[in-house]
């Protein structure tokens, strides 16, 4: 009997042990990692740990853009002993809005979440106060915060980023999965009431790769500098500014304006409009500066040399039922260098009538336009140019004078950047090194002939001894360049506005150009807002400092004796010249031949009255003097007069009215 009883309690033993051991068996072995698992759930918090960006700098090797040392706040909403009372406490410390933190709060606790952000990248006057708290439910987590040392300087090719550190605009955005890094991991190991005990980093973080830009820091100073001047001082609405190594393409500056601070935080859902970078994301019909293209491809494609005679009609043209103007009076036959330093419409047409429209629209491709250079930047704009399908009879006249096109302040720089380096389109360079490694320069790709290049460089030339652009000249540097004024096309009212777009575009020195200067001030009214006027002068500033940055040597004397300075004319160029209220376009409706020669011919047998010069006269003087000759004035704006249409001296034809606009 006791022996039965002995062997059922050793049976049970047995059992018992046996069943132990095999719960042993499976937490310690088979389900260790899943136990081991809920354990650090209940213990260990995880923090990601954002990797520092990786730094920008300039092509001197100063910072533009760089990580610092940040604190953040953050709490396990499960652990909290008053949901309110912590509320209330972390706004007044935090500067937050009490009911707003108490609903996230709450929204947390809710769905047992254990980690919430209350704030990240506060002050060192919030860290310090939160830390004298003696509160064990509040922890503070070093984290890094984006800074931009320079403020304001190249914001636009910087951009900025958000709250969780990551790019919205500029390189920042454009290349933010390379700046940005790969985050890491930090395990917290807490007690039962959720205290820190100890923390290790499971994952380290890996910092985003550093960028060299080939942004000159003093360059793009001046260049911002010179071209808040211009736009605020000729009452503009907007402007740009590129400056551009011709050779590499490297992009030595790119100002736009108005600016904003990218250490600036922006409101979700918001982009301010200052945040917009006009050298890239906003095209412009570009006026006169576009006839450097048109003249290239005259003399890449036919017999056209500077000294070939061309008819600039007096300063009038039809074509297709439209009449273009000179707006600066007319001249007759003379030297292609000649219209093109005086920046003749009715010559720009007629070359580009020998160009044709095939030929014209493949150079227009070949400099690049109608198409993204390809710059590491967001949101860039490629312009516009229809193909030949969707053009009019007029529109080979149009784009020869810088009209039916849209281009961008950058496209304008890397066209004229083919003149400088002799007949080769480059690729607009942003980025110097990556890390340690150098980002190598993308090969050229020739488009038009090196003599071709050379002529226009001349020719170009030309236009700042004896042309338009004589506020571009330099002191102690040759250079060349291109004055551009177009009337902005306002789409609401379907017509163009008499406000415009005064742009230059110009190398130096001229010889062996090492720089590219476009500047473009955008809503400009008068006279006063025509490009020799508004941006040549920005183009003498940025390029001299260009210049000196690089230690460029000086090819002429640094002042030039007075005689040897050619006479230049203050008139600038106007793409569009027609100033009739109810034009919607740059040339007025007309229902006579489209053949000039046969309306010269008609105006020679039945000769008008010729124009007087209303110019510098008030609107009362200019209608009385019209009225009492029997003329019919179309006047537009208010004040001095400053443009006429025909110009003066010029016969009229029967029935022909006078267009002229007033400004103050």
């Amino acid at each position: 009997m006791v022996d039965r009883r002995l062997t059922w309690l050793a049976a049970v033993v047995l059992i018992w042990g046996t069943a132990i051991f095999l719960k042993l068996i499976s937490l310690q072995v088979i389900h260790h990692r899943e136990f081991l698992n809920k354990a650090a759930a209940r213990q260990e918090i995880s923090i990601e740990i954002p990797a520092p960006r990786g730094t920008l700098f300039s092509r001197s090797g100063r910072r533009l853009a760089m990580s610092v040392s940040s604190d953040s706040v953050y709490v396990n909403p499960m652990k909290l002993p008053d949901i309110g009372v912590a509320s209330e406490l972390l706004a007044l410390a935090l500067g937050m809005d009490r009911g707003e933190l108490e609903s996230r709060l709450r929204d947390a606790y809710n769905a047992h979440r254990g980690f919430l952000w209350v704030k990240r990248k506060i002050s060192e006057e919030e860290a310090e106060s939160l830390r004298k708290l003696p509160i064990d439910w509040i922890f503070i987590q070093h984290e890094s915060q984006r800074h931009y040392p320079n403020g304001s300087l190249a914001a636009h090719v910087l951009g900025s980023v958000n709250s969780e550190e990551k790019g919205n605009a500029g390189i920042e955005m454009y290349l933010d999965s390379e700046l940005r890094g790969v985050p890491g991991k930090e395990r917290v190991l807490t007690d039962a009431r959720r205290h820190n005990i100890s923390s290790r980093i499971s994952i380290p973080p890996k910092p985003g790769t550093s960028l060299t830009l080939t942004i000159d820091e003093q360059v793009q100073f001046v260049a911002e500098r010179e071209l808040a001047q211009a736009v605020e001082s000729h009452n503009a609405i907007s402007g740009s500014v590129v400056v551009m190594d011709p050779n590499t393409g490297d992009i030595l500056a790119m100002a736009s304006y108005p600016s904003y601070d990218p250490n600036e935080p922006v409101k979700a859902g918001a982009f301010p409009p200052e945040r917009i970078n006009h050298a890239i994301q906003l095209p412009f019909e570009p006026g006169s500066v576009f006839k450097v293209m048109n003249y290239s491809a005259a003399f890449d494609t036919t017999k056209l040399t500077p000294d070939t005679p061309v008819n600039c009609g007096g300063g009038v043209i039809r074509v297709g039922g439209k009449t273009i103007h000179d707006s600066h009076g007319g001249t007759g036959v003379v030297p292609a260098k000649t219209a093109f330093a005086k920046s003749s419409n009715v010559g720009a047409v007629r070359v580009g009538q020998t160009v044709g429209e095939e030929n014209m629209y493949e150079y227009v491709r070949r400099f690049g336009f109608g198409q993204k250079t390809g710059i590491p930047l967001p949101a860039e704009n490629k312009g516009k140019l229809r193909p030949t399908s969707r053009w009019s009879k007029v529109s080979l006249a149009s784009i020869s004078i810088g009209q039916e096109v849209s281009v961008t302040t950058l496209q304008l720089a890397r066209a004229v950047s083919v003149i400088a380096n002799g007949g080769s389109l480059v690729m607009p360079r942003l980025i110097l090194k990556e890390g340690d490694r150098a980002v190598p320069v993308s090969a050229p790709v020739r488009i038009i002939k090196p003599e071709t290049a050379f002529t226009m460089r001349a020719m170009m030339e030309n236009v700042v001894l004896n042309g338009t652009g004589s506020r571009a000249r330099l002191d102690g540097y040759t250079g060349g360049g291109k004055t551009g004024s177009a009337q902005i096309f306002d789409v609401k009212a379907g017509h163009y506005s008499h406000t415009y777009n005064g742009s230059y575009v110009g190398f130096a020195p001229a010889t062996n150009p090492r720089i590219v200067v476009a500047v473009t001030v955008n809503g400009t009214r008068g006279e006063g807002g025509f490009g020799g006027v508004t941006s040549a002068p920005v183009f003498k500033a940025v390029a001299t400092e260009a210049l000196r940055e690089f230690d460029v040597p000086k090819d002429i004397p640094e002042t030039i004796p007075p005689t040897l300075v050619a006479k230049t004319e203050s008139a600038d160029d106007l793409a569009i010249s027609d100033l009739e209220n109810s034009s919607n376009s740059i040339l007025s409706d007309d229902d006579a031949s489209d053949d000039a020669a046969a309306v010269a011919a008609e105006a020679a047998r039945t000769p008008g009255p010729k124009v007087p010069n209303f110019k510098g006269k008030t609107m009362r003087a200019v209608l009385a003097e019209a009225a009492a000759k029997g003329l019919t004035v179309l006047p537009d704006g208010s004040g001095i007069a400053r443009l006429q249409s025909p110009p003066p001296g010029a016969p009229l034809r029967q029935g022909e009215r006078i267009r002229v606009q007033f400004a103050r």
